[in-house]
């Protein structure tokens, strides 16, 4: 690589995370808006997208840290945390969860589709995020009882990168299940994207992973991740014909609460 060519490309990295960030999350909004006239081209950008979600870890993982330590119960505690992660991305992918869950009630694709574009969450919708948000809080503080809270807040942070490389995977492997949407109109992640998020994420899981809750849970944890992706993905392509942004959303949800679920298993 040339002397000139190093600064561009990690220049390239800077804008491909911040565009990212603002994608994924409700930070910089000012880069570019939803419904600016030309969406964002993530072929190749979509790699660090579990670098911005290791990120929202970090933030979660801070505040479960410093609510343990001033005397908060572990279950308030991940609460606390996992409404943080929330926060941070406007509650995005949770949506996406709300409106897969909700489009199961359709018996057609055609209709499946058309619940998705309902605002109003329905009955499925509701009782998924219920669990969404248990499961993700009882993992969490089932961690930090069993390993304390900084090692808790370190396997957040594998869950959120993970389930970010996971919205990669499904986003690359189907085609889009209509034309206009989000997920049609951004530039599918490249099998390049694609293979580089999944090694990004591997590698936070295994940096901040394996210190923490060991080498068996960490990989049980990723196997779980995986199996849940990949059985998303087999969905989506049965129930959708494909994939949209509410598919994505799901997917990233399925995908942490995997992760956390398997870290918890000791």
């Amino acid at each position: 690589m040339s002397n000139e060519s190093a600064p561009n490309e990690i220049g390239l990295a800077m804008d491909e995370l911040k565009a990212a960030a603002t994608f994924l999350t409700r930070l910089r909004p000012g880069l570019f808006g939803r419904d600016s006239a030309k969406a964002p081209d993530f072929r190749q950008g979509a790699r660090v997208f579990p670098v911005v979600g290791a990120l929202v870890g970090v933030a979660g993982g801070i505040v479960l840290i410093i609510a343990t330590a001033i005397g908060i119960a572990s279950p308030i505690a991940a609460a606390l945390a996992v409404a943080t992660t929330v926060l941070i991305t406007g509650a995005l992918h949770e949506d996406g969860l709300a409106d897969t869950a909700d489009s199961f009630g359709g018996s057609t694709t055609e209709k499946r589709l058309e619940i998705m574009d309902d605002s109003r969450v329905g009955a499925y919708g509701a009782i998924a995020l219920v669990f969404s948000i248990l499961l993700r809080v009882l993992a969490i503080a089932a961690i930090a009882d069993n390993s304390g809270a900084t090692r808790a807040a370190l396997v957040l942070i594998a869950a959120e990168a993970v389930s970010r490389a996971a919205m990669v995977r499904l986003w690359h492997d189907l085609p889009a299940a209509r034309m206009g949407g989000l997920a049609a109109e951004t530039g599918p992640p490249d099998q390049n994207a694609m293979l580089i998020a999944l090694a990004i994420a591997a590698v936070i899981a295994i940096v901040v992973a394996l210190p923490s809750i060991g080498l068996w849970p960490t990989i049980f944890a990723g196997a779980l991740a995986a199996i849940a992706t990949f059985a998303m993905i087999r969905v989506a392509a049965q129930t959708l014909g494909g994939r949209t942004g509410d598919s994505l959303g799901a997917t990233q949800q399925l995908a942490a609460i995997a992760f956390l679920i398997g870290a918890s298993v000791v």
